[in-house]
């Protein structure tokens, strides 16, 4: 005769703990940057659709949003790769500005395609040299990337105004200004420019070695080193790319504008773009970080943007919410950080530590 064991049979759970585990995935979901983020996008939008329900969701009004929302995208992006590694770009700003200055100069020139080419092509040349002195000061002169970036911003805002002696340059190169004026399928160059590198930045950062490794770096640097990856040579690659990614927007830029205006550029698109890194989940000290997050960050600015000139908001107090954006943003990171949203609604941390020994 066998011995048969019989499991005792499970009782199904009571409403008590199912309430408790949905709670805890409610909560749980709460505290994922990308839906805090996804739900604050849906209640501004919710919000300016209510104040200005004939204006706001119209579909030249979506354009506008999009359209305005690329330059700060594109720097974002690059910002992005610089603070998952625990840098920053103060001067990516300044880039786009001298960039956009040089492509005119050089599109100013001729009004035949070839002058439009060479003019775009001479903008992203000027980015990634600027990205490459970045990158120099950074890697090999060991400076803080906040330092350094810091001067670079002055310096390339310097020479802007030192290549232009002041003066704007208009802009006649019909290439260069196709930029602005073609559509495909409806959706302007500039957004479909931007769409495509979102979608270039997500698959490197997704599915390439390069992509998954600058997490290590910045997560911990000295354990990147010790797992054999090359810290600096990275970091002058993705310094390099900011550059390079800059002179793109500054022959974007030069074409919205119609000409090389010095003081354009900077220092809104540095401020920006790190205020939308940094509202998309990033983490100032590296590591930690999204494209998709990014671009959500890049929504919000651009809807909030929006909305503040749909309600007639005086230009003067339009720098005010991108500021407290910044801050608030931040805030946010580091409550995430410390403070476990259910001890909110307990009133009591979720583990307390243990009582001293008694002797």
């Amino acid at each position: 005769m066998t011995n048969q064991t019989v499991d005792a049979p499970t009782s199904p759970p009571t409403p008590a703990q199912e309430g408790s585990r949905f709670s805890r995935g409610v909560l749980s979901a709460l505290k994922s940057p990308n839906v805090s983020l996804i739900i604050a996008l849906i209640v501004l939008i919710a919000i300016l659709t209510i104040l200005r329900p004939s204006t706001f969701l119209s579909w030249d009004n979506l354009l506008n949003i999009a359209v305005a929302s690329v330059l700060v995208g594109l720097c974002a992006l690059a910002q992005t790769l610089v603070i998952l590694t625990g840098g920053i770009d103060i001067s990516i700003g300044s880039t786009v500005g001298l960039s956009s200055v040089v492509c005119a100069l050089v599109a100013a020139q001729s009004s035949d395609a070839g002058s439009g080419i060479l003019a775009i092509l001479t903008s992203i040349a000027v980015g990634a040299a600027c990205g490459i002195f970045n990158a120099v000061v950074i890697t090999i002169g060991r400076v803080s990337p906040l330092i350094a970036t810091l001067g670079t911003f002055t310096a390339f805002q310097g020479l802007n105004y030192i290549v232009t002696e002041g003066r704007s340059t208009a802009v006649l190169n019909r290439t260069l200004n196709d930029i602005n004026s073609i559509q495909l399928a409806g959706i302007p160059l500039p957004v479909v420019i931007l769409v495509v590198a979102i979608i270039v930045f997500a698959v490197f950062m997704k599915y390439t070695d390069f992509g998954r490794n600058i997490y290590a770096v910045g997560g911990n640097p000295t354990a990147a080193r010790l797992a054999g990856i090359n810290v600096r040579r990275y970091l002058f690659g993705i310094y390099t790319l900011g550059g390079v990614v800059g002179g793109l927007a500054g022959a974007i830029l030069t074409a919205k504008q119609g000409a090389g205006i010095p003081a354009s550029g900077a220092p809104d698109l540095a401020l920006l773009s790190i205020t939308a890194v940094v509202l998309g989940g990033a983490a100032l000290t590296g590591g930690v970080g999204t494209i998709f997050g990014t671009v959500l960050g890049v929504l919000i600015l651009g809807v909030l943007e929006n909305g503040l000139l749909l309600l007639n908001v005086s230009a003067l107090y339009q720098p005010v919410p991108r500021g407290l954006l910044l801050i608030i943003a931040v805030l946010i990171q580091q409550w995430r950080g410390q403070i476990d949203l259910r001890t909110l609604f307990r009133g009591r941390p979720l583990a307390t530590r243990p009582a001293p020994p008694t002797s």
